[in-house]
């Protein structure tokens, strides 16, 4: 007979619960919102400015796939399909690691600057119309403070990332 009590006791309150409800379904909203902007606007979908971003963050603009899967948050095979298709639109191009002849180097190029430029144009005004237009400063601070509270024992995903957005 197994023993189930510990699991049992740790039940979350209605009200968080609702919070958890309303976190999945906001995030889901909001995702689903500018990801169809960028696709009204001939951009590519949310997942390549993320990559791009990491990259021009990066010294000499270039990543290892692993670090980018860790900045990113991106499923290893889904990285991998999705480099193909931004090295097949030149936005990043692949370079052997000279130490290991076995690994790559995933390097951004200047029209993958010019797009996550572009992205940025669409995503920066999704989140001002979709957030900023619905909280003032004190209200995206305090919410801002809440969501990194709630991460800080989240394992990797942190306070440092909340700025990820940004251009």
């Amino acid at each position: 007979m197994s023993d189930d009590s510990h699991v049992l006791a740790a039940q979350p309150s209605p009200a968080v619960t609702r919070a958890w409800v309303g976190l999945l379904r906001a995030h889901q909203s909001l995702i689903a919102a500018i990801d169809q902007e960028l696709k009204a606007n001939v951009l590519p979908p949310l997942g390549w400015y993320d990559v791009l971003l990491e990259l021009s963050r990066a010294e000499r603009g270039k990543l290892r796939p692993y670090e980018i899967e860790a900045r990113t948050l991106l499923a290893q095979h889904n990285l991998s399909r999705l480099l193909d298709r931004m090295e097949k639109a030149n936005l990043v191009q692949r370079e052997v690691f000279s130490e290991d002849g076995r690994g790559r180097w995933v390097i951004i190029t200047d029209a993958g600057r010019a797009m996550q430029t572009r992205i940025w144009g669409v995503y920066g005004s999704a989140i001002e119309r979709l957030l900023g237009g619905k909280l003032d400063e004190a209200q995206a601070d305090q919410l801002a403070e809440l969501l990194a509270y709630i991460a800080q024992d989240c394992g990797d995903w942190g306070p440092e990332h909340a700025a990820g957005a940004s251009k």
